[in-house]
């Protein structure tokens, strides 16, 4: 092991002397995607305003919604499963395109009852494009300085300018009998960029510059102020903040990203890390004889049932795969009725759930409500935590009474 010293040593000075030509000196990129995600600490993330929202709208809930508007806004509606019923604002910032007819549809119901949706992005859901009669164009920087200015129809509102900036989006054509102008952009000529739109017995804000609420520009100098004046068109109520779309890959699915991202991308934490694996290494290869033989140690036998069922349960709580462990949960539950009531559950009718209800000794509309439940779960193609959670709830509730 003496011997082998001097050359560990060397291998490490030149690890940490390689480390410092290349990389110590190296100038970070700084990455400008427009995620608009409201996690991301980047320029074009959204977090701060994320981070803002609560103290915009104080008093009112703020509540992040993870899947699409239809899923969300069906749930939590008069007739849903959602544990409130959705009422307030909704807003969406850029990546809105990923936005469903049926979607489209769901939120202008939510806008038809009295509720405000407020979407900043380049360009909408064709849907919303043909049911509103809305054109967006886009025109680039006559003046090629990359640097836009933003301004509101009132003018007792704040005007800003927006740099890195190409060009602008802007409304070619709208309905401006009915639609209200609330905002322009300028480079070479003022163009309409913000307007809101009357819909049943609530409003749609719709805005084409969403770089303007994202981290480097709040953060940069007051432009921070055109945003609260963008906001404050928004009616003092609950938030309902999109995040579905900032969760996306540009295959669907959701974003995985490792809990070592953020470490790597610091480059002293990089080389930490970095630095420690490679001794790690070291240290396996110089002591991979062990000098003594392994003593093998004989475990006795042991009841491996209840060490299955959790690696099985686990398996699924792991993979988020909460649509199989319901329809499992939903199967179970039939088939133990089958089973104590010796009822036929192959239809889940008016009639089963009375015999139910009488055979169990359980109120009619409790047994009802678990049954319609068990239905509806049937008809998702994907679920969420909080529905296996409610179902769980409801089968403890029926063999509690």
């Amino acid at each position: 092991m003496k011997k082998l010293l001097p050359v560990i040593l060397v291998i490490i000075a030149l690890i940490v002397v390689i480390a410092l030509t290349f990389n110590v000196k190296r100038t970070r990129t700084v990455d400008w995607e427009e995620s608009f995600n409201e996690k991301s600490n980047k320029p074009y993330g959204v977090s701060v305003l994320y981070k803002e929202l609560p103290r915009l709208f104080k008093d009112y809930k703020l509540r992040t919604v993870y899947h699409q508007p239809s899923s969300y806004l069906t749930a939590n509606s008069e007739y849903g499963y959602g544990d409130h019923e959705a009422k307030g604002n909704y807003i969406i910032i850029g990546n809105s395109d990923y936005l469903t007819d049926f979607s489209v549809n769901k939120l202008l119901e939510f806008v038809d009852t009295g509720n405000t949706l407020f979407i900043s992005d380049y360009y909408f859901a064709e849907k919303l494009h043909d049911t509103l009669d809305i054109d967006v164009d886009f025109e680039y920087n006559a003046k090629n300085d990359s640097i836009s200015y933003l301004s509101f129809k009132n003018k007792n509102l704040n005007t800003i300018k927006i740099d890195k900036n190409e060009g602008d989006y802007f409304f070619s054509s709208f309905d401006s009998i009915n639609y209200t102008i609330l905002g322009h952009s300028k480079t070479d000529k003022k163009r309409v960029n913000f307007i809101k739109v009357p819909f049943g017995e609530g409003n749609i804000l719709l805005h084409t510059e969403p770089k303007a609420f994202t981290n480097y520009h709040i953060l940069k100098d007051d432009r921070y102020q055109y945003v609260e004046s963008a906001l404050s068109y928004l009616p003092d109520d609950d938030v309902y903040f999109d995040s579905y779309s900032k969760r996306q890959t540009p295959y669907g699915d959701a974003e995985q990203e490792s809990n070592l991202t953020w470490f790597l991308d610091q480059l002293s934490f990089r080389w930490a890390w970095y630095t420690a694996i490679i001794f790690m290494i070291l240290f396996m290869i110089f002591n991979a004889k062990r000098r003594q033989r392994i003593i093998k140690i004989i475990k006795p036998l042991q009841n491996t049932s209840l060490a299955f069922v959790k690696t099985i349960s686990n398996l699924y709580i792991e993979t988020k795969d909460y649509k199989n462990l319901i329809d499992k949960k939903a199967t179970y539950f039939l088939e133990k009725v089958r089973t104590d009531f010796n009822l036929d559950t192959s239809t889940l009718d008016e009639d089963f759930i009375e015999k139910l209800s009488g055979k169990a000794g359980r109120k009619q509309e409790d047994v009802k409500q678990l049954i319609n439940y068990i239905k509806w779960l049937r008809t998702k193609d994907e679920l969420s935590e909080q529905s296996l959670v409610k179902l769980n709830r409801f089968i403890e509730d029926f063999y509690a009474q």
